[in-house]
């Protein structure tokens, strides 16, 4: 089986209108929520074998705060330059392109490719991936290239409003 978890980016900063999209930081919530969902993940799914982050600061933050949380080495992340801005389609090669020796490998990256490549994927109980939410898809497949449209089952969804009215 393999397992592929895709955390969309905390919440992030408008504030500064010169700052370019590539560079924003993460908000207060950001900040905030990232580290309670990193521990909510982690309680629930174990860590994962690899994490994969777009190199976008706001995506790549979120990736160091879970990476904290999961006792894993910041250098340990994998920076991928493709998944900024990326189409489903591109996100679905990179996915097929992954080390077979990786059973579960967490994606961090943004919207519309996260939620769009999540429901090419499997049947998702969302529309749309909020800030810092996290579905984790299921396959039953030794080899990542051989995954393909509809071929996973959504075994997890969280996001940090779910955590915040819980408390």
């Amino acid at each position: 089986m393999r397992l592929l978890t895709l955390v969309r980016h905390a919440k992030s900063s408008w504030d500064d209108p010169t700052c370019v999209d590539f560079a924003r930081p993460l908000n207060e919530r950001g900040r905030r929520d990232a580290p309670r969902m990193a521990t909510h993940v982690l309680r629930a799914l174990g860590r994962p074998d690899r994490l994969i982050s777009s190199p976008a600061l706001r995506a790549l933050t979120t990736a160091q705060i879970f990476a904290e949380t999961f006792s894993i080495p910041q250098h340990a992340i994998v920076c991928e330059p493709r998944i900024y801005e990326a189409a489903p389609e591109t996100l679905l090669g990179l996915v097929q392109w992954l080390d077979d020796a990786d059973r579960h490998v967490m994606l961090f990256g943004h919207n519309p490719g996260l939620s769009e490549l999540a429901h090419l994927l499997a049947r998702c109980s969302f529309d749309d991936l909020p800030t810092c939410g996290v579905v984790q898809i299921g396959f039953d497949s030794t080899r990542w290239c051989d995954i393909d449209e509809r071929a996973g089952t959504q075994r997890f969804y969280a996001f940090p409003k779910q955590l915040r009215e819980r408390s």
